[in-house]
């Protein structure tokens, strides 16, 4: 089969790997044009929030063996270096990195004000970068693909901003790969990402949907507790900054849920996508 000249990657670079499967196909043609071995230069991040799904953990370590591909575990941390690599043995699985960058920023982040996906993932690659790689200037290579025609755009517009030190290339938008490639790429492969597309990565990411987060509450009894945590946490010293959503909160939903799960039968469309390639769409400003 014939790869396309995008998935040719010249260093130094970062793809970001975020665990879905569009950008672990993206990672799987990167390593197929370079004969499975990447440029030295050429660097695969995963950035773990604490909230990945157990599924997206064992995903990505999964990539990495069958394809042979380093990828570099990081989370960040409030240090002079920002970021700690780990790997999937020592991955945080209680939401820790997020728990401590709530606590430091005392708000919860919101639609508007995204700053989980920004410093967890974004800053974090990009601290990478800097202080263990020592580069001043790269390219951030991401999967969106041909199909996420506004994302792309806002990618362009970055891009022309000259605001970051890196430079975007989203291969699979050039190589006009849709939601449909990847699905028939998965559907031939002998592993998947063991999660439906709008469980997402992110376990109760706050941009999907009220239905879909009382569906997967209803799921996934106790999986609401620790953003219900998070709520408390900041309710008492400051009341308006308390809610990932303005509509209501994590914990009301939840008692809805218990007391009337019925109702959001029938409310989640498999087939829709959420939050499976966070930290795609939030590439902006990082400080």
């Amino acid at each position: 089969m014939t790869i396309h000249p995008a998935y040719c990657i010249d260093g130094p670079a970062l793809v970001s790997f975020s665990g879905g499967r569009t950008s672990a196909y993206m990672l799987h043609e990167i390593t197929r044009a370079h004969d499975g071995k990447l440029p030295d230069d050429v660097y695969v991040c995963f950035a773990n929030t604490g909230k990945e799904r157990e599924e997206t953990l064992h995903f990505v370590q999964e990539c990495g063996s069958r394809w042979g591909v380093r990828i570099q575990w990081l989370e960040w941390r409030d240090t002079t270096d920002g970021f700690e690599e780990v790997g999937f043995n020592s991955a945080s699985r209680a939401g820790e990195p997020f728990a401590a960058l709530i606590a430091k920023k005392n708000f919860l982040p919101n639609a508007v004000t995204r700053y989980c996906t920004s410093t967890l993932k974004v800053r974090t690659i990009s601290s990478f970068a800097k202080q263990a790689l020592g580069w001043k200037h790269w390219t951030s290579v991401i999967g969106l693909r041909y199909d996420e025609g506004h994302r792309v755009l806002k990618a362009i517009d970055r891009n022309e901003q000259r605001k970051d030190p890196w430079r975007t290339v989203m291969p699979l938008s050039k190589a006009k790969i849709i939601k449909a490639d990847v699905l028939a790429f998965w559907a031939r492969q002998p592993f998947d990402l063991a999660l439906k597309s709008y469980e997402g990565n992110c376990d109760l990411c706050f941009l999907k949907a009220r239905a879909k987060l009382a569906a997967l509450m209803r799921e996934n009894p106790g999986m609401e507790g620790w953003w219900i945590e998070q709520e408390a946490s900041i309710a008492p010293n400051k009341p308006s900054g308390a809610r990932f959503v303005t509509e209501y909160a994590y914990a009301d939903l939840a008692r809805q849920v218990r007391e009337q799960g019925h109702l959001f039968d029938g409310f989640v469309d498999d087939n829709e996508e959420h939050d499976a390639e966070c930290g795609l769409t939030c590439m902006g400003a990082v400080a």
